[in-house]
């Protein structure tokens, strides 16, 4: 084990964590904005409930995700302080604006919504939430620059040795950037609509356990109150109406990820061929898509696998929209990337001891493969539980099948595996580089870093490991503040962001009995 193994792992448990929240942040912000303007113009109760329970939600994900986004800056000069150096000039100006423009408009407009309440007109206060919300999702856009030029950089001059960002609109304007972005959006609001979706299913299903809503004999819901907890019938159409809106929300959205993953894998393939034939385990050049091939663990020869289950044709329609151009794999690509990048890291201080180790140009294809699979079958089970979902509730209600509302609370964590899965495919995949070459006919020459030269070279083995141990510990903690902060919320249901709906019982004293929920029980009492 060496330290760039263990700063690998440390930037990846941080980015995988951090982007948890990300996901849920972007699309569950412009839910709570779309529920505040139908309050907003119709005035009906359930849209305001709606909109409270929601977004403090939010707003605990929000909270959280700021917590750990700032440990991804502190990484880039803690254990990758070369790969700073190298991609300073061009990652200064997104992120710069990341800050300025999104993120300062972001905190502001959401603190305005957070306390005006009852303070600002309802309009300004309308304003604030779609302005956080377009702020968070402007966020993302710089962000997915940054890294959309290290999967392709393009803008920049090679100056003693480094590159040095020459026009901000390629940058800003990036093929690459252009369709990971409502990839990234879409995969965004797959996961407020999963999210939506449980949550919902699970307060229908306690209204039925509980007797407050039953079943007629025409199998319609029959609509129950008990008002002394919050449960009467707005509470009901608040369920049912953010169920289906999540159900609609994930559907739509997995069509999305859908269309744009498609022109994303098609761009990928030109620009990385090395990842898609890894994720594809293609070893030799053909049009057959594997549906299933294995090999020895931990092996990236194509000697150690096998090819179980294949579809032919596929894969060149994946790559070309045909179903008979031949896809090279990784037996043709290899030489090429030798021939182009060299078979052994050059002899250079900056790689330390690694200088002259032998560069394995082909990804880790456990990782890309079934990432790649993970991705699109959690996707593809969010939708598809979404359908069902949404056929179940055509009646007003769930049944009262405990181990259905169990599958559809867990059934949250699908779209959220999905994303994590692209993600870690994505990143992992353009290894061994840190920044990838570009391979345009017309593209920047010699702009690539390997992810050996990026390490801080001032940085032990002891320090990274106590770090990312020390990280490890704090996230763990985070982690769970944030699953307690959400169950309990969740749980509450509605009266748990608006206390007031509950009844207030007054013993012999004069004093709020069991029905107030007091203020100081309540960590998100500013909130509202």
């Amino acid at each position: 084990m060496e330290a760039l193994e263990i700063a690998r792992w440390q930037f990846g448990i941080t980015t995988v964590y951090h982007f948890l929240m990300v996901p849920l942040t972007i699309g569950l912000g412009l839910v709570v904005a779309v529920m505040q303007t139908a309050w907003y113009r119709t005035g009906k109760d359930q849209y305001l409930r709606m909109t409270k329970f929601w977004g403090k939600l939010f707003l605990i994900n929000f909270i959280m995700g700021v917590a750990t986004g700032l440990v991804q800056e502190f990484q880039f000069g803690m254990a990758w302080s070369e790969y700073s150096r190298f991609v300073g000039d061009v990652f200064g100006a997104p992120l710069a604006l990341e800050s300025l423009l999104a993120f300062f408009v972001e905190s502001i407009f959401l603190g305005l919504w957070i306390f005006g309440w009852g303070r600002l007109p309802k309009s300004i206060h309308l304003l604030s939430i779609w302005a956080a919300s377009l702020a968070t999702m402007g966020s993302a856009y710089f962000i997915l620059a940054a890294n959309s030029w290290m999967q392709h950089p393009v803008g920049v001059e090679m100056i003693d040795g480094r590159p040095v960002m020459v026009d901000i609109w390629a940058v800003l304007t990036n093929n690459t950037l252009l369709v990971a972005y409502p990839h990234t959006l879409f995969g965004a609001f797959s996961v407020a609509g999963g999210f939506l979706l449980g949550i919902s299913w699970y307060h229908l299903w306690k209204r039925r356990r509980d007797g407050i809503d039953t079943v007629g004999a025409d199998g319609k819901v029959i609509v129950g109150s008990r008002p002394a907890i919050g449960r009467d019938a707005a509470d009901h159409k608040v369920w049912l109406r953010s169920l289906r809106i999540g159900a609609v929300v994930a559907m739509v959205s997995f069509g999305g990820v859908a269309l744009t993953g498609d022109l994303q894998s098609k761009l990928m393939f030109e620009q990385q061929p090395m990842k898609m034939a890894a994720a594809e385990a293609a070893c030799h050049d053909g049009t057959g898509f594997s549906i299933l091939s294995v090999g020895d663990l931990g092996s990236n020869s194509c000697d150690d696998l096998v090819a179980v289950v294949e579809l032919p044709g596929l894969l060149s329609f994946l790559a070309n929209g045909d179903f008979t151009t031949e896809i090279r794999g990784i037996n043709s690509l290899l030489p090429e990337y030798k021939e182009k990048f060299g078979t052994h890291l050059p002899d250079n201080p900056i790689y330390g001891e690694r200088a002259g180790a032998e560069i394995d140009y082909v990804p880790v294809m456990e990782v890309t493969y079934w990432g790649f699979r993970m991705m699109i079958t959690f996707g593809m089970l969010a939708a598809g539980a979404a359908m069902v979902a949404l056929w179940i509730v055509r009646r007003g209600t769930v049944p009262e099948s405990k181990w259905l509302m169990r599958l559809a609370v867990f059934g949250i964590l699908a779209p959220f595996g999905a994303n994590s899965a692209g993600w870690i495919f994505t990143e992992m995949g353009r290894q061994p580089f840190v920044v990838a070459p570009n391979p345009d006919p017309d593209g920047i020459d010699n702009v690539f870093m390997f992810t050996a030269a990026a390490v801080s070279p001032g940085v032990s083995l002891a320090e990274l490991v106590f770090s990312l141990s020390a990280f490890a510990l704090v996230y763990g903690v985070l982690l769970v503040v944030e699953v307690k902060l959400l169950f309990a919320y969740c749980r509450g249901g509605v009266p748990s962001a608006m206390p007031e709906l509950l009844h207030e019982d007054k013993d012999d004293d004069g004093d709020e009995g069991r029905g107030k929920r007091k203020d100081d029980d309540d960590v998100l009492a500013f909130a509202y």
